[in-house]
């Protein structure tokens, strides 16, 4: 590249190094990495992540100074007549906000994931593979870089469907590992198959804009999209809104997020906070120019998204996983995200989706802390072989006090539960109030729906808080675990200090982000005609804040009075740690609903009380444990609808009506009648009858040419005489 090049367009030239900088990390440990130590392999991914990071703020310096933005043509892609597709670099506000958290957080999440994985795959009996996650981790950060740099629909596309592989990649990751050996492979499969029905819908959107507009450039689009009929517009933001469902797990396609817990803790971290559920928000902002087109699909996306915010919220409420629990939250403030895009408040949506990848990547790295940490204990602790089998690190019911074991880890795990609950002056209280007060000017309805969520999630997360950290240790593990490393827990740390910052993006009185990306939604023009409805003043709302404080505390305060007091009295561990609790005996490994048990016929002592929920709300409790039965509903409706229709086309049409009807029966009869036919009347009839018939004539006629050659000379002079007079007559009488 040369200087004048980068003295004209500032740093913007740069940006294809946001994609081939991990591009060229992946391939180093990818051709090298068998020769190198595992810190190495961490240390060469890593960096490759946050040298992208540093191009995205050289970037942001020249946007400072160029605030609409530049597109960067790399290379022509496609070229089919008058459609031509280029793999060109959207370099605006919104796009390098969007590279700034994923590179930045990413970067972290890398670090972490040295010191995470290096235990890992030795717990999980595999220490090859610690290459192949490394290699996996990059290849997710170049996918994700290419979706948010794309300068159209189809480029955008590429990296949708490459998150997506990615995704499949690192769910799977321990593949041969999980329930009966292919758990964790049937999660990526889910995860797969559901991205796979959102991916449809984006595909008929872009094909719909290519028939309307013509394009697929974001420009182009954007321009010609005023003129679109009304229909034409809905059609395509709402099979955009699918894509988004499938992409962000949304309703009602959210149900291979919390399966993605399969994967380990940093691919959570990663997918959940800054990498493929942000890109369904990305889709529906980058598209603010056509959703502001249609009021009719702006209250659908919002009413979308206020409701999964709800009803997320509600099932983490009974859950006690306590990876599990963050995921059914990150499908709840995703609805949030989605919510604030779908009215129209694009700033509120990005400025949740930033803050939310701080804290949300703090709590997945601090729960993989808090699991590695009572894996540590497992092996410190005295206990059996079969009960060390059995035994469920991330079971929330196994945990306790472990704020004395792991300080470090406590802290910042408060600091992210208060975040996501949205306590003031932490990142999560600024953006989250934002996106409610946004709510409440814009769509009043949606703005109860989430503030119920909000309560719900202030709960929830003060419960696991309490049941995590509080209280006595619960099981010997509990009571033997460490704190981890420093390249585990200075990650957290940083992420921490994010999360209390976070904030200051934008505050009611600098609104400094609002600025920042009013540089790319200002451009948005809307008809007057279409009554749309377009982001408010953004002024801080004292009363807003002050009810989603107050429900935030009372959640706090509910959960201390059920879980901070009542719980922990019941749950103790046995004096000196002699006699293993339920959760470490071998039939008493937690399930994933959270059953409660029955009484021990060991000494009477009952295992695991019911949870103090359970009298309050009874039946509803035991459907927030199983999720609202919302997989077994799908494995009804769907799955075995569809194996139902395998066996029935398998069995009935190709067995029984293809194979042993139509072939043994149609074609075998027809066959053998048109094969008797063939060979009797036509074969032996026709043509071999026309073959004996000229034997016969051939026969006949040498017979009768026989009595010339009767062997005599003067029969022989006879004929030649005669013949002379004919010729000699022939002759004379011609």
């Amino acid at each position: 590249m040369h200087l004048i090049e980068v003295a004209a367009n500032g740093y913007f030239n740069l940006v294809p190094w946001v994609v081939f900088l991990p591009a060229i990390g992946l391939l180093i440990n990818l051709l090298f990495g068998g020769r190198l130590k595992e810190k190495l392999i961490g240390a060469v991914a890593s960096l490759a992540v946050a040298a992208s990071f540093a191009v995205a703020v050289l970037l942001t310096i020249s946007l400072v100074k160029q605030p609409a933005g530049i597109t960067i043509h790399f290379l022509d892609w496609i070229t089919i007549g008058s459609l031509q597709i280029e793999w060109a670099f959207r370099v605006d506000t919104l796009s390098v906000t969007m590279m700034l958290v994923v590179s930045g957080v990413g970067a972290l999440i890398h670090v972490y994931a040295i010191g995470y994985m290096h235990e890992d795959v030795r717990h999980n009996g595999d220490p090859a593979r610690f290459r192949r996650f490394f290699v996996f981790l990059n290849l997710f950060i170049i996918m994700m870089m290419i979706l948010v740099s794309g300068d159209n629909y189809l480029m955008l596309f590429v990296g949708w469907e490459g998150v997506g592989l990615c995704s499949y990649l690192l769910i799977g990751f321990w593949y041969d590992k999980g329930k009966d050996g292919i758990g964790n492979a049937l999660a990526a499969k889910k995860a797969f198959i559901a991205n796979r029905i959102g991916d449809f819908g984006f595909l008929i959107a872009a094909f719909l804009m290519f028939w309307a507009f013509g394009s697929f450039q974001f420009d182009t689009v954007f321009s010609k999209a005023p003129q679109a009929s009304q229909g034409t517009i809905l059609a395509i933001t709402l099979f955009l809104l699918l894509g988004v469902a499938g992409k962000s797990a949304q309703l009602p396609l959210y149900v291979w997020l919390p399966d993605a817990m399969a994967g380990p803790t940093p691919v959570s971290a990663l997918i959940h906070a800054a990498t493929m559920v942000t890109a369904g928000v990305y889709l529906v902002a980058r598209s603010h120019a056509i959703y502001s087109l249609s009021s009719q699909a702006q209250t659908i996306v919002a009413l979308v998204g206020s409701l999964t915010a709800l009803f997320a919220a509600t099932i983490a409420v009974g859950q006690y996983d306590i990876k599990r629990v963050l995921a059914y939250s990150t499908i709840s403030q995703l609805g949030f995200m989605v919510a604030a895009v779908g009215m129209g408040a694009f700033t509120a949506g990005m400025f949740h989706l930033v803050t939310h990848a701080f804290f949300k990547a703090l709590l997945f790295l601090s729960a993989g802390s808090v699991i590695q940490g009572i894996e540590a204990g497992q092996h410190a602790a005295p206990a059996k072989t079969s009960a060390r089998r059995t035994f469920d690190p991330q079971d929330m019911r196994n945990m306790g006090g472990l704020y004395q074991r792991m300080p470090v880890t406590f802290v910042v795990y408060i600091i992210g539960a208060l975040a996501l609950a949205g306590i003031f002056p932490l990142a999560g209280f600024w953006s989250k109030d934002e996106i409610l007060a946004e709510s409440l000017h814009l769509m009043p309805g949606i703005y109860i729906l989430l503030t119920l969520a909000a309560f719900l999630t202030a709960f929830y997360m003060a419960r696991q808080v309490w049941m995590v950290f509080f209280g006595e240790p619960r099981t010997r593990p509990a009571a033997h675990a460490r704190e981890n490393s420093l390249l585990l827990t200075i990650p957290l740390v940083l992420l921490a200090a994010l999360s209390v910052l976070g904030g200051a993006l934008n505050l009611p009185a600098a609104h400094t982000l609002s600025t920042w990306l009013g540089h790319t939604f200002g451009e948005t023009v809307s008809p007057p005609s279409v009554g749309v409805r377009i982001e408010a003043a953004g002024s801080f709302n004292f009363l807003v804040a002050g009810i989603s404080t107050v429900l935030a505390l009372a959640g706090i305060g509910l959960a201390y009075r059920l879980y901070g007091t009542r719980y922990q009295a019941q749950h103790k561990l046995p004096a000196a740690h002699g006699k293993p609790t339920e959760g470490e005996r071998p039939h008493g490994k937690s399930t994933e609903g959270g059953r409660p048990h029955g009484k021990s016929t060991e000494g009477g002592r009952p295992q695991r009380p019911v949870d103090p929920l359970q009298p309050y709300l009874g039946r509803i409790f035991t459907g927030i444990q199983h999720k609202w039965w919302v997989d077994e509903f799908y494995d009804w409706l769907i799955l075995r609808r569809y194996v139902a229709l395998s066996n029935f086309l398998a069995q009935v049409v190709d067995e029984r009506f293809w194979h042993d009807w139509f072939h043994d029966t149609v074609l075998a009869q027809s066959f053998r009648r048109s094969a008797r036919f063939l060979a009797q009347p036509v074969d032996l009839g026709i043509i071999d009858g026309f073959a004996n018939g000229l034997a016969a004539v051939s026969q006949r006629l040498a017979v009768s040419m026989r009595r010339f050659q009767n062997g005599f000379v003067r029969s022989y002079a006879m004929w030649v005489f005669v013949g002379m007079i004919v010729i000699l007559g022939y002759l004379i009488f011609r």
